[in-house]
């Protein structure tokens, strides 16, 4: 398709993803090509309940700054590179608005995202409407496939992401509970946004994965983002008799739940939480009611990859993270540095920073990450790659928490620290 016919088609878009988008993208590659500076607009939550998702910001924008402060060489052409970065304030509104700016008025050639379908998903929006190449991580992919309404048989055409899937948190939580001495009957936490309704889905979610690995799962329904009263659920949870409690929540909603499940008696023996349970700062605010508390687990410093933009192993990127930051290294940092790894590739290998350029770039990658290999291959569909996932648990050591590892059976090669230690 011609330049020019793709503005035509943008300008004549009436959907409700393309409000924000309009009006079109005019001349913005060829802005960037004539001033020989590559623009890569990035979003993600530097602010409110899902501000633990870009903690890690600061520091993995001056690393990559730094790596490419000489330029950078793509279609034989060298180019300075301009990265701009705005927060999506955890609303997809807001993600929805900045990342239509970094479209319109900053020009940029590639859109890199991440943190939870309530960014990811606008943004890639955007990026599909007005076909600008776009990845994205730190999403499951069912939220950010299923949650833009996407066809398994057409998928997206700009926009793709790298990150595990509902199977994977399904196999890592069953590999933590399996062999446990519970009676399996499993409360479910799920809030009325992408992720819960995702992980919540009776065809796609947790309920039929369980069941058939022989567990009850009662699910007393969605609840409202931001809630403070789980006074149902926890009286639903200790009438059934559950002795696990699983779900995806934001930190402040498990903080409320945890809190009111201590005040009315609830003492189920595992309690693993997707999303909230991520972060060091989130256990710690917990005091001792954090330890044994348990997670997926994406990315930890004993992970066994490196980098391919900065040669540092896990061990290394997290120690430095601590050493610039003074604070405990968390999950999203490897999948931040991640991000901008597969871009600086991309761009790399792109014969020109067009925008067919850079997408048959995207399309194209097999590259050695610091979360994993990263290859769109169409499985399990066109625009998502995966990448493995394992479960831990927060155990006390010494004075200070820490996420051990303690089941690794949906990825062998990621070692294990610890064994599973019951709530109760």
């Amino acid at each position: 398709m011609k330049a020019g016919n793709r503005i035509d088609r943008r300008t004549l878009i009436k959907s409700g993803a393309a409000v924000i988008a309009t009006p079109a993208l005019l001349g913005a590659n060829s802005a960037s090509a004539q001033a020989k500076v590559i623009k890569i607009g990035h979003v993600s939550p530097r602010t409110g309940p899902l501000a633990g998702f870009g903690e890690a910001d600061d520091f993995i924008l001056k690393q990559v700054r730094d790596v490419v402060g000489k330029g950078l060489q793509s279609g034989g052409k060298t180019y300075q590179v301009q990265i701009v970065s705005k927060d999506s304030q955890s609303s997809g509104s807001r993600a929805a608005e900045v990342a239509s700016e970094l479209i319109l008025s900053d020009k940029v050639d590639l859109l890199v995202t991440s943190g939870t379908p309530d960014t990811t998903n606008p943004v890639s929006d955007q990026a599909e409407v007005n076909e600008v190449p776009c990845v994205a991580t730190n999403c499951p992919w069912q939220p950010y496939f299923f949650g833009r309404r996407g066809d398994p048989a057409k998928g997206f055409n700009w926009t793709y992401l790298f990150f595990w899937g509902l199977e994977d948190v399904i196999a890592a939580f069953l590999a933590l509970w399996d062999g446990a001495p519970t009676n399996k009957v499993v409360g479910g936490l799920f809030p009325n946004d992408a992720d819960g309704n995702a992980w919540g889905d009776k065809e796609r979610g947790l309920p039929p994965a369980l069941a058939a690995a022989g567990y009850k799962l009662l699910d007393p329904g969605r609840y409202q983002v931001m809630n403070n009263d789980f006074s149902s659920q926890i009286a639903a949870f200790k009438s059934a008799g559950a002795e696990i409690v699983t779900g995806n929540m934001i930190p402040p909603d498990f903080a409320t739940f945890w809190s009111q499940a201590a005040q009315q008696g609830f003492k189920p023996k595992i309690v693993t939480i997707g999303k909230a349970l991520l972060f060091p700062s989130v256990i710690n605010s917990l005091g001792a009611r954090g330890n044994g508390l348990t997670s997926e687990v994406w990315w930890t410093p004993h992970h066994p990859f490196k980098s391919g933009l900065t040669g540092q192993s896990c061990a290394e990127l997290a120690k430095a993270y601590e050493d610039a930051t003074k604070r405990p290294w968390s999950q999203p940092i490897g999948f931040q540095h991640a991000l901008f790894e597969v871009a600086i590739d991309v761009l790399k290998r792109a014969k020109s920073i067009e925008p067919k350029a850079i997408l048959d770039s995207i399309v194209a990658t097999n590259y050695q990450s610091i979360v994993g290999p990263v290859q769109w291959t169409g499985k399990p569909v066109k625009n998502v790659t995966k990448t493995p996932l394992v479960a831990g648990q927060w155990q006390k050591k010494g004075d200070k928490f820490e996420l051990v590892i303690t089941a690794n059976k949906p990825a062998p090669n990621i070692p294990t620290g610890g064994k599973l230690e019951l709530l109760s």
